[in-house]
Formats: C-alpha cells, structure tokens, sequence
C-alpha cells in the first residue's frame, strides 16, 4: 500500500487521493501541513529534497513526487490515461498546460487570498494573478463549452489536473460565473462514479 505525503487544502494533493480513489487504490495519507514547516523538516527533505507535497512512497522503497507525474503512474494501464499515442499527447499538453499557464496563477491567487495575512505585500500579486488565471480559463472554456470532456470522449487525468485548482478558482478571487462551459465541466466531474470531494474525510 502506498502512502501520501499530503496538506488536505493542497489542489496539488489532491489529484493523486481522487485517482487511487476512482482506482479502488488503497493507501494511507500522512497529514504534512507544508503551511508550517513540515516539508522542511530534515526528515522530510531527506525523502523530497525540493520540500514540497504531494509525495508518494511505496512500500519497496520508492518516491515519487510531482502531482502530475502520479497521475501519469498511477493512471497508466487505466481508463483514465488513454493507450492511443495521440490521445496520450493530448491528455500531457493539458497537464502542462496545467502546471505552467493555468496553477502558477490560480492556484498561487488562492495561497495569498487563503493564507497569507490581510497586510502581506503579497497581495499586490493578486490582480496580475486574477489577470493571468482568468487568460487559462479563457482557454479551457473554449475547449470545454464544446466537448464533454478535456480529451476524447472519456473522463482522464487530464480532467482531474485541472478540475483540482479550477473549481476553487473563486477562493483566489476568481470567480467562474462568465465560464458556463467550465461551470457545467465541473458538474460533470462531481457526477463521476467514485468521486470525493477535495475537503472530505481522509482515508487513515
């Protein structure tokens, strides 16, 4: 059985819980509040020098950070990662679509409105990344108010990558009202056979 290193509130985190979820994959969470200083710890840096979660360890010994990265081992051979080379290709432009044009913004929007005090000097930040965050919508939308879902005809990794941090876009002050296509999208993931919220009860 595998354990995640995870922050509950973490988008990045929850990506790998909801997959193994949708799996039927066992495995333990281990709470790492990255807010305080749990990912520096020598102990933790010891398993992810880059000090960050999520962090998958394997009971053989192997680790494996970067979200993403688990979406892609953990969905191969799946439903969720398609065999086809082309649909494969498709599914990773989205996940890096995710992780450069899409979560350095949206996702960073949310840590400063969230997390950060009403005085930090970050918060002049916000209207460059509310700017920027609603540019990456702007495209899912075009996508999604014309397909169901991200990549071919089936619900994939590519659609949990970014149904994470989309669907708490408001959070970070990024409101989803002007997206219908993405609005419907996101009750389209909720509806999946086998869906968890991202703030539910963790597996122990």
């Amino acid at each position: 059985m595998p354990t995640l290193y995870g922050f509950t509130p973490s988008g990045n985190c929850y990506k790998p819980r909801l997959l193994m979820t949708l799996l039927g994959q066992p495995f333990r969470w281990i709470e790492t509040d990255s807010s305080k200083g749990a990912t520096r710890t020598p102990e933790f840096l010891a398993k992810n020098p880059n000090g960050r979660v999520p962090l998958m360890a394997f009971e053989d010994g192997r680790l494996l950070s970067e979200s993403n990265a688990m979406l892609c081992y953990l969905g191969d051979g799946t439903a969720y990662y398609p065999a086809d080379a082309w649909q494969r290709a498709l599914v990773l432009q989205w996940l890096f679509f995710e992780q450069y044009s899409h979560e350095p913004y949206v996702a960073v929007a949310r840590f400063i409105s969230g997390w950060l005090p009403s005085d930090s000097p970050r918060r002049a930040e916000l209207p460059k990344l509310v700017e920027r965050g609603h540019e990456a919508l702007g495209v899912m939308e075009q996508h999604v108010s014309k397909h169901r879902w991200l990549v071919g005809e089936a619900f994939s990794i590519a659609d949990i990558a970014l149904f994470a941090y989309t669907h708490v876009a408001p959070e970070g002050g990024i409101e989803l009202h002007r997206y219908p296509g993405i609005v419907a999208w996101i009750e389209r993931v909720c509806a999946v056979p086998g869906f968890v919220p991202m703030m539910g009860p963790w597996p122990q």
